[in-house]
């Protein structure tokens, strides 16, 4: 059995829902982070799952990509990728405080916190934005289906308005791989 039709069907659909996607959001994205970098701010960002990933992926990109060599540096705190600290916070008090925790020890007021949620609604994702949002934090969220909460709390959104997790994950990263291309540009 060939898999030609499904695989075509995928790639309409990736390619339908990045012609939709705002521009606008993006850019307002792109400000965010370049203004960090221009101030010196820290950058926190967090996921579940396939969204862990692209945070993962996005501070390895930010922190060496768009740091190594250049006169301003951007600094990315990936708050999933210390697997201990969170599985202690897991078990000790809740899975929903694997990400508020470690902002409360180390963000300060004017720090962006980059919120990643397929759903937008991940109760660890949404209680950090809460708390960023109370502590004077610049929060940004990445989100798709119908945004959920992190749509609503998050300041700054990029929303990928598509009912498909894959799909939605896709472009969180093609957003990330933009951000790094276009910053990277002007920061020789």
């Amino acid at each position: 059995m060939a898999y030609e039709e499904k695989i075509g069907r995928y790639i309409l659909g990736l390619v339908d829902v990045l012609n939709k996607i705002s521009i606008t959001q993006i850019d307002e994205f792109l400000q965010t982070l370049k203004a960090a970098r221009d101030e010196g701010r820290q950058i926190f960002v967090f996921g579940n799952g396939g969204s862990a990933a692209t945070a993962s992926h996005f501070a390895a990109d930010l922190n060496k990509g768009l740091s190594y060599g250049k006169k301003k540096r951007l600094k990315v705190i990936c708050l999933n990728d210390n697997v201990p600290t969170m599985m202690a916070y897991a078990n000790d008090f809740g899975y929903e405080h694997v990400f508020v925790e470690p902002l409360k020890n180390f963000m300060n007021p004017g720090d962006v916190v980059i919120g990643i949620s397929g759903s937008g609604n991940s109760k660890n994702v949404i209680r950090a934005i809460d708390y960023a949002n109370e502590h004077g934090a610049i929060t940004v969220g990445l989100c798709g289906y119908s945004g959920g909460l992190l749509k609503e709390k998050a300041k700054v959104v990029v929303h990928v308005n598509i009912d498909d997790m894959q799909k939605s994950e896709d472009v969180h990263l093609i957003v990330g791989h933009i951000a790094y291309q276009s910053i990277e540009a002007e920061n020789e």
